[in-house]
């Protein structure tokens, strides 16, 4: 099972930032530790390029945004500053998804250590995201033969705005979020299957709620790839989150999800998404969590616990 990192692509951000950076490369160090997959399975993925950017992306866009032509209320919007490091950075974590995307089609799961940048629309960037990697690998595979439809699962506690928005009239990706109400962002947009909770949720309801949505989700996608958005921030201790969810209900949901996918006999390619807890080790913590279980299900073996 292969597992692609981009922590090594820093994106520069002024002293302060909300922006919890270092979380990437924590989970990684985390990964290696542990001795969780042979250090050969643990990869550096190739940027994508502008032609697989472009399956999800306006070319205008693209250029401006890899220019650094774009405007201050652009980034304001995004929330970084432009760098070329960011632009890299935001390449290669597509890039990532892509290859999770390839690799869970041989062996059934695949995950990147960073991604599920859902807040990117087609034509701009928003809530610290600058390219959608989900839309942009499932085009990638689609095009390429491997792949004729697509679920997104994403259980980021933000509804995946960007992902709903590009894919809305595309019957062949089918999206799915749950996510909190009155949450980012303000203006929702229409994905094929929404599940609104309201504030301070908390783990049998949130988990009923997503036993419902998944099981709607994959009996109506048909669908020969998952890509799932194992956020963090559904957590209770989240900045960013208003929900109420602990870690112990976040590994339920993990195993519902791995759990339903298994059953449909589908492929599953994961990504990291959000995660803002006021100690970073929490969120380091909950995504360990998920790569864990994940190599515990698919792979049919028991991981460390560090």
């Amino acid at each position: 099972m292969l597992l692609f990192y981009t922590d090594v692509f820093v994106l520069p951000l002024p002293e302060g930032h909300t922006f919890p950076m270092v979380k990437y490369r924590m989970l990684r160090e985390r990964v290696v530790t542990c001795g969780l997959v042979r250090p050969e399975n643990l990869c550096v993925p190739p940027a994508a390029d502008d032609e697989q950017l472009a399956r999800a992306h306006d070319r205008d866009y693209l250029q401006r945004m890899c220019r650094g032509q774009v405007t201050d209320a652009e980034m304001r919007r995004i929330g970084f500053p432009w760098s070329e490091a960011m632009v890299e950075r935001s390449r290669r974590s597509s890039g990532a998804t892509i290859e999770a995307c390839r690799a869970a089609l041989r062996d059934g799961l695949a995950v990147n250590l960073a991604g599920g940048t859902h807040h990117a629309f087609r034509d701009h960037g928003e809530g610290y995201c600058l390219f959608n990697d989900s839309v942009v690998a499932a085009r990638c595979l689609q095009a390429e033969g491997r792949v004729r439809r697509v679920v997104v699962l994403d259980c980021d506690v933000h509804q995946g705005n960007g992902t709903a928005a590009i894919c809305r009239f595309d019957p062949t990706i089918y999206t799915f979020s749950i996510h909190g109400a009155k949450n980012y962002p303000l203006r929702k947009e229409r994905s094929d299957l929404d599940i609104e909770l309201p504030d301070r949720t908390g783990d049998q309801a949130y988990l009923d709620a997503l036993e419902r949505g998944l099981k709607r989700a994959l009996e109506e996608a048909r669908a020969d790839l998952a890509i799932y958005l194992a956020g963090a921030d559904p957590y209770e201790d989240d900045r960013l989150g208003r929900l109420a969810v602990s870690k112990a209900g976040l590994m339920e949901r993990d195993r519902l999800v791995f759990e339903h996918c298994q059953r449909a006999g589908l492929p599953m390619a994961i990504t990291m998404a959000g995660g803002y807890a006021r100690c970073v080790e929490d969120t380091v913590e909950i995504q360990w969590n998920t790569v864990r279980r994940a190599i515990e299900t698919y792979a049919g073996r028991s991981a460390c616990a560090l």
